[in-house]
C-alpha cells in the first residue's frame, strides 16, 4: 500500500516537472543553451588536459555523450535533423562550412615542414590510392548492399571518404615551432587538409549523376571542370593569397620592427584577425573564381607558413585560430549530439551498420596501408598512419550541401549512414588514437627510417 502510494508520488512529481520543463517555467530552451556552451567552454582547456595524460579517451566523446543526453531530455532544445528538416541541412552547411575554414587554417599553419617533394612525398599516395578505393569501395557497398541508387552510393562513397581535422585534431601536427619530426602526425594532419577539399570532384559528380542513366557529355565535363580545373584555381589562389598575406605581415604589418629584427615584441594577438581574414578571403575568393574553397584555405596557411619560420607571429596567430576552432568544436559537438538524439540515425539499417565497421576496421586500413606500403616509415607507423583515418565535419558538411543543390532520393539512409560512421569513428578513433601514437613512439616508428630531426622552413 505504501509502495504503491510512493510510486503515484514520484509518477506525479515527474508529471509535474516534466509540465514545468516543457512550459518554460522552469528553464528557457535558449538560457540552457547558454549554461551548456559555457560550461563546455570552460571545461574544456583542463579536461583536454586531463585526457591527454590517459591517452584512451577524447574530448569529441564525452561532448557529444553530453550533447546526446541534454538534447534527450524534455528540456524544448532545437530538434536538429536534417534527414526530415531542409532547413537543418542548410543551417549545418553554413555552420559546417565556416568550422572547416577555420580548422583547415589551423592545420596549415601548424606545419612546420618545407613544401619540397621529398618532405611531402609521403602524402600523396594517401590522396591518390587511398581516397579513390576508399570513395569505390563504399559507393559499391552502398549502391550492391544497402540499395541506393547509383548517385547515392557515390555520394555516400564520397562524403565518408574524406578524414577530418576537426574531431581528429589530437592526432594532428602541434603548435608551430616545435622542431620535432613526427611522420603520423604530419602525414594525417596534410591527408585532411587535402582531401577535405579532393572531396569535391566527387561530390559534384554525385550531384551531377542525379537522374542520369549512362555516360555523356556531363561526365567529360565533370573531368576537366570539377576534377581539373577547380583543383588547379584552388591551388592557385591558395598560393596568391598566401604569398600576398605574407608580404603584409612581414614587410608591411611589421613596419621598422621587422628591421630592427624585433618582431616577437611586434606582434599580438591582434595578428589574428589577419589570420582568420586571410582564410576567409582565400576562401571566398577561390570560390568566386570557381576554385575549391577549402584547398585555398589550406594552401594559403601552409604558404604564409613558409616565410619567416622563427617569427613570433606563426605562434601567435596559430593560437588565436586554434581558440576560434575550440569555439566552434564545442559548439559542434554537442549538436552532433543533439542530431543523434532527434533521430537522424532512424533510417539506419544492418547493411549500413555493417558499412561503417567495415570502412573503420577494414576499408580504410587496408587502402591507408597500401598507400603507406611504399614509404618509409617503420611497419607500426604505417599501421597507425592507416589506422587512424577519423570521420568527422567534413562529412556532415559534404552531405548537407549535396541535399541542398541535387535532388536526391534516401536521404534518412544517407544520414543515418554518415552520423553512424562519425559516431563509430569518435569513439573507435577516441579511444585508440592515443594509445596508438604512444606506442609508435616508444618504438621510435614515427620517423621515416632515412630521416633524422625534421628540417624546419627555411628563414628568407
Amino acid at each position: 500500500m505504501a509502495s504503491n502510494l510512493w510510486v503515484r508520488n514520484l509518477s506525479t512529481s515527474a508529471g509535474i516537472a516534466s509540465k514545468f520543463l516543457n512550459s518554460g517555467a522552469l528553464v528557457d530552451p535558449r538560457i540552457f543553451l547558454f549554461v551548456l556552451i559555457g560550461l563546455g567552454l570552460a571545461l574544456s582547456v583542463g579536461l583536454q588536459r586531463w585526457l591527454s595524460r590517459i591517452r584512451w579517451l577524447s574530448l569529441p566523446i564525452i561532448y557529444v555523450a553530453i550533447g546526446f543526453i541534454a538534447f534527450s531530455l524534455p528540456l524544448g532544445l532545437p530538434d536538429i535533423n536534417p534527414a526530415r528538416d531542409k532547413f537543418d541541412s542548410v543551417a549545418l552547411e553554413y555552420a559546417t562550412e565556416f568550422i572547416m575554414i577555420v580548422s583547415l587554417m589551423a592545420a596549415g599553419i601548424a606545419i612546420d615542414r618545407k613544401v619540397t617533394w621529398p618532405n611531402w612525398k609521403q602524402v600523396w599516395p594517401l590522396l591518390l590510392i587511398t581516397m579513390p578505393l576508399t570513395i569505390a569501395l563504399v559507393a559499391l557497398w552502398s549502391w550492391w548492399v544497402i540499395g541506393l541508387v547509383p548517385a547515392g552510393a557515390l555520394l555516400l562513397g564520397a562524403v565518408l571518404a574524406p578524414t577530418d581535422p576537426v574531431f581528429a585534431r589530437s592526432v594532428l601536427v602541434g603548435p608551430p615551432g616545435e622542431d620535432e619530426r613526427h611522420d603520423i602526425r604530419f602525414s594525417l594532419s596534410v591527408e585532411a587538409g587535402l582531401n577535405d577539399s579532393l572531396a569535391f570532384p566527387f561530390t559534384f559528380l554525385a550531384i551531377a549523376a542525379v537522374g542520369m542513366t549512362s555516360l555523356g557529355g556531363w561526365s567529360v565535363e565533370w573531368l576537366l571542370n570539377d576534377l581539373v580545373l577547380r583543383v588547379l584555381l584552388g591551388l592557385a589562389v591558395g598560393y596568391f593569397i598566401g604569398r600576398a598575406a605574407a608580404w603584409y605581415v612581414f614587410e608591411r604589418h611589421a613596419g621598422d620592427a621587422d628591421k630592427n629584427k624585433q618582431r616577437s615584441q611586434s606582434y599580438t594577438t591582434s595578428e589574428g584577425l589577419i589570420v582568420l581574414g586571410g582564410s576567409l578571403l582565400a576562401y571566398g575568393v577561390a570560390e568566386v573564381v570557381h576554385g575549391y574553397g577549402f584547398l585555398a584555405v589550406f594552401v594559403a596557411a601552409v604558404t604564409t607558413r613558409q616565410r619567416e619560420n622563427r617569427s613570433e607571429y606563426h605562434k601567435i596567430s596559430h593560437h588565436f585560430i586554434d581558440q576560434i576552432e575550440k569555439i566552434v568544436l564545442v559548439i559542434m559537438m554537442f549538436a552532433f549530439g543533439g542530431m543523434l538524439a532527434k533521430g537522424v540515425l532512424a533510417g539506419l539499417s544492418w547493411p549500413i551498420v555493417i558499412m561503417a565497421v567495415l570502412l573503420v576496421f577494414v576499408i580504410r586500413p587496408v587502402t591507408g596501408f597500401l598507400g603507406e606500403m611504399i614509404n618509409a616509415l617503420p611497419w607500426p607507423g604505417k599501421l597507425t598512419v592507416a589506422f587512424l583515418g577519423a570521420r568527422g565535419v567534413g562529412s556532415i558538411y559534404y552531405l548537407a550541401y549535396a541535399q541542398n543543390h541535387g535532388e536526391f532520393q534516401q536521404l534518412p539512409e544517407l544520414w543515418a549512414g554518415v552520423s553512424f560512421t562519425i559516431l563509430l569513428s569518435i569513439v573507435i578513433h577516441g579511444l585508440t588514437a592515443g594509445q596508438l601514437l604512444w606506442c609508435a613512439e616508444k618504438a621510435d616508428a614515427h620517423r621515416h627510417e632515412d630521416s633524422g630531426a625534421d628540417i624546419p622552413v627555411k628563414e628568407s
